[in-house]
C-alpha cells in the first residue's frame, strides 16, 4: 500500500530506520522527539556493526541483513561513515585461543567472517596493534558507522526527499489509532503510529501496555584525542567471548572457569571494545549494569581496566582522554529475542529491546516492521 502517513514517536536510530524504510516505500513521515536532538543510546555508543557474535537465527539473521543495509545506506549518505573494517578479538593466554580455535572450526565460521590469525598476521592486518599477544579471531562482516553524525545525516537524506518531516522538542502525551497528541498541543494526524521510545518505559508506554518485557541497561564508555595512526579493525579483547551467544561451548566454559574476569571486570560485566572515529580518536567501553536504579555518576576503576587492557593490546599509552559519560538501553528480558514488537492499539505499534544491538539490527528491524504493519 502507497502513499501513507506514518506518525514515527523517537528520534533515536532505531525511530530514524523505520523513518527510513516508510519513505523508501513511498510513504510520507512526521518523525518526533522530545528532546531538540536524540541524546540516548543512539548517540552513546560505539556506532559498531557487530555481526560475529550473534546467536544463529533470527539475531544473526537481522545482523547480517542490517550489515547489507547500512552498506547500501553509507553508499548514498556518506556522512553516516559507514566503513567495513571488520574487527580483531585479541587472544592474550592460551585458553582465549583455545575458544577461538573451536569457533574458527565450526562449519558457520565462514558465514560469520570468522578467521583464526596469529600474532603476525593480525598485526599485518593492524599494524597499531604491538603488544603481547598470541593471535586474534578476525570478524570480516564487522563494520563501523558514526554515531554522532548518522542521525542528522539521516534525517537530510529523508528531508530532501520532500516526504519527511522531523519534529524535536515534542514530548508525546497521548497516542490512539491515527492520532498523536504532544505537550504544546498539537495534534498529529497519520494512518500508522510507530513507537521507538528506547528506555523510555514508564510513562506513555506504560499507560499503552501496562508494562512491557523489557529491561533497561547501563553502560560506561569513554572517548580519546585522536590516535594519530589508523586503527584498521574495530577491537576487542577475550573478555568479550563471555558475552556473545556465538561463542558458547566447551572452551568458553573452560575459560569461564579456569581463568576468571578480574575483580572490577567482573562486578562491571565488562569487556574491552575499541573502535577508532573519524577523527581518529578512539571510543573505549564497555561496562553493563542491570540493577536500577542506576547511579547518576560514573565509577573511574572500570575507566583504568578498560585502559590498561587497551593499553596492553596497543603496546603505548592512551591518548588523552576527552569525555566520559554513561548511557542507558532497553533490551528484552528474554535474550533471545531481537527485540520487543507489539500492535498496542490498531494502527498502533511499540518497537523496542534491542539491547546493545540497536546499532547492529535497526535497519532490519525497521524492514521487518514495515513488512509486518503493510508499508
Amino acid at each position: 500500500m502507497r502513499g501513507m502517513r506514518v506518525l514515527i514517536v523517537g528520534g533515536g536510530v532505531l525511530g530514524t530506520m523505520h523513518a527510513w524504510q516508510a519513505v523508501e516505500r513511498g510513504h510520507e513521515v512526521v518523525q518526533l522527539e522530545r528532546e531538540p536532538e536524540a541524546r540516548g543510546a543512539s548517540v552513546r555508543n560505539f556506532g559498531l556493526v557487530w555481526v560475529g557474535g550473534r546467536a544463529a537465527g533470527a539475531e544473526l539473521s537481522a545482523a547480517q541483513r542490517s550489515r547489507e543495509l547500512w552498506e547500501r545506506i553509507g553508499a548514498r549518505v556518506p556522512a553516516v561513515g559507514f566503513r567495513p573494517n571488520g574487527s580483531l578479538t585479541v587472544l592474550r593466554t592460551p585458553r582465549e585461543l583455545a575458544v577461538a580455535e573451536e569457533v574458527a572450526a565450526r562449519p558457520d565460521a565462514a558465514e560469520r567472517g570468522l578467521e583464526l590469525l596469529d600474532a603476525a598476521a593480525a598485526r599485518a592486518v593492524n599494524p597499531a596493534l604491538r603488544g603481547a599477544f598470541l593471535g586474534a579471531l578476525r570478524c570480516t562482516r564487522d563494520a563501523a558507522v558514526e554515531p554522532r553524525t548518522a542521525q542528522p545525516a539521516l534525517r537530510a537524506a529523508l528531508a530532501a526527499t520532500g516526504r519527511y518531516s522531523f519534529l524535536p522538542g515534542r514530548e508525546v502525551r497521548s497516542v490512539s489509532t491515527g492520532v498523536v497528541r504532544d505537550d504544546r498541543g498539537d495534534e498529529h494526524r497519520g494512518d500508522v503510529v510507530v513507537l521507538c521510545t528506547g528506555a523510555w518505559l514508564g510513562g506513555l508506554v506504560r499507560e499503552l501496555t501496562g508494562g512491557v518485557p523489557v529491561r533497561r541497561v547501563r553502560l560506561q564508555m569513554m572517548q580519546t584525542e585522536p590516535l594519530g595512526e589508523p586503527l584498521t579493525t574495530s577491537v576487542a579483547d577475550g573478555d568479550s567471548f563471555r558475552y556473545y551467544p556465538a561463542y558458547r561451548g566447551a572452551a568458553l566454559d573452560e575459560l569461564n572457569h579456569a581463568q576468571p574476569q578480574a575483580e572490577v571486570a567482573r562486578e562491571h560485566a565488562m569487556q574491552l571494545l575499541v573502535v577508532q572515529r573519524a577523527d581518529g580518536g578512539l571510543t573505549i567501553g564497555d561496562t553493563h549494569a542491570y540493577d536500577e536504579p542506576f547511579p547518576f555518576d560514573t565509577e573511574d576503576a572500570p575507566y583504568a581496566h578498560l585502559a590498561d587492557v587497551a593499553e596492553s593490546l596497543l603496546g603505548r599509552p592512551l591518548p588523552r582522554v576527552t569525555r566520559r559519560w554513561a548511557g542507558v538501553y532497553a533490551q528484552c528480558a528474554d535474550p533471545t529475542r531481537v527485540v520487543h514488537r507489539e500492535q498496542v492499539e490498531p494502527g498502533v505499534w511499540l518497537v523496542t529491546g534491542p539491547g546493545g544491538r540497536g546499532m547492529t539490527c535497526s535497519p532490519a528491524i525497521g524492514f521487518d516492521t514495515a513488512e509486518e504493519v503493510g508499508l
